[in-house]
């Protein structure tokens, strides 16, 4: 199949969240059992720089990729408001050498523009919004705005929609999308990039944090929305039984770095908390090695694939019943009321009990090793992609 993968953010761009992963491990592993795949993306890179395009198409492991400047680099990152105007010049004629084109994330530019001409040429396309339909959180009118002005199409013309578990199901459901456009496909993982992990203590080394001293590792976004406040809220309790306890935040600023600082200082625990800023493969790696616990205390969720990593790297995992994995996560950990009290109990029983911690580590692992490696995940979205072409009655065309 010649597969196109529409997102504003691409490698290595990490610092866009989880689905700017999803998407470069779609896209590789649809390579690795031999599909041609191109991405239509943007030059967006952080809050401070571009991607530098040395040519267009750049291939990144066999993979086909446009970076479209966007008009302004602030505005993409502060509100993610990609706006890659030359690619309305670069695609017109280029969307017809497609079989199928798989649009993730929902409200943006680029989804609005390739559906226009997905429709013009008579290309089926597939949507995976990635946790951002509802309407939560800032800028709720013009999420309803672009609703009324693209979403609702978007949504309606789609062959399929993806949803990463029931919760999300019930989002395409509400937003007006039928039952039987909408397939369950939870996200994969990269167990390779987990065979030879960091050994113990590095990341410990590294920021001159003890032996002995309990790590307790968020590592994501910093947004109000990740629930960090009731995290370091909890923390600060804790010390009252953990004095050697440490909460160490990893992950790029996207709004609520300052106030999260200010909370800390009130706090009186700013030696007690490090933040890193956005690591990258090894050095995140061993974060997650070094940590005794991973916590994800956000106020809402889909899928997070960092709890996924937390799994393959053997650490165990805190989540709020907020997570839409929470199902899962309650076989193999804790999962917790969004919650000061019941997340400050949860870190403590398990920072407690060696046998326990230990034990929902394995187990984690194990359910990743069965359930979320890439190689059964792929599978599944090909199987997706020849169910839509089949109905269409369009030709697969191969390498």
């Amino acid at each position: 199949m010649k597969i196109l993968q529409v997102y504003p953010y691409f490698y290595p761009a990490w610092s866009y969240g989880g689905v700017t992963r999803v998407v470069y491990e779609v896209s590789k592993h649809l390579i690795d059992i031999g599909h041609e795949v191109t991405v239509y993306t943007t030059d967006a890179f952080d809050n401070k720089s571009r991607v530098v395009i040395r040519s267009n198409p750049m291939y990144i492991d066999g993979i086909e990729t446009f970076y479209f400047r966007n008009f302004s680099n602030h505005l993409t990152y502060k509100y993610h408001l990609p706006l890659p105007f030359e690619m309305f010049f670069k695609i017109q004629n280029k969307l017809k050498k497609f079989n199928i084109i798989h649009l993730h994330g929902y409200r943006h530019s680029l989804n609005v523009l390739t559906h226009h001409y997905a429709k013009k040429y008579d290309v089926p396309y597939v949507l995976k919004a990635g946790g951002s339909l509802p309407r939560i959180t800032e800028h709720k009118g013009l999420k309803r705005l672009f609703d009324i002005l693209f979403g609702y199409d978007l949504l309606r013309d789609a062959e399929k929609t993806i949803a990463r578990n029931e919760r999300e199901f019930e989002q395409y459901r509400i937003m007006g999308v039928n039952e039987d456009k909408i397939e369950i496909l939870p996200v994969g993982i990269n167990l390779t990039e987990y065979d030879n992990l960091p050994e113990k203590g590095a990341f410990r080394r590294k920021y001159l944090l003890g032996e002995n001293e309990k790590l307790i590792l968020y590592l994501g976004r910093i947004h109000r929305i990740k629930g960090l406040d009731l995290l370091v809220k909890a923390f600060a309790g804790l010390l009252k039984e953990f004095d050697n306890a440490r909460l160490v935040i990893v992950g790029p600023d996207d709004g609520f770095l300052s106030t999260l600082k200010n909370l800390v200082q009130d706090l009186k625990i700013g030696d007690k908390v490090l933040f890193t800023g956005l690591l990258y493969e090894r050095d995140k790696l061993e974060a997650y090695v070094d940590a005794d616990v991973y916590v994800l205390p956000s106020m809402y969720e889909t899928f997070p694939s960092t709890v996924l990593e937390a799994w393959a790297c053997g650490t165990p995992v805190i989540t709020t019943d907020r997570c839409g994995i929470a199902d899962i996560v309650s076989k193999v950990g804790f999962v917790v009321k969004y919650d000061i009290e019941q997340i400050q109990n949860a870190i403590f029983e398990i920072l407690s009990d060696d046998k326990l911690r230990k034990k929902f580590g394995a187990k984690g692992l194990k359910l990743v090793e069965e359930e979320f490696s890439w190689n059964t995940v792929i599978r599944k979205i090909e199987t997706l992609y020849e169910t839509v072409l089949t109905k269409n009655d369009r030709k697969c065309s191969t390498i």
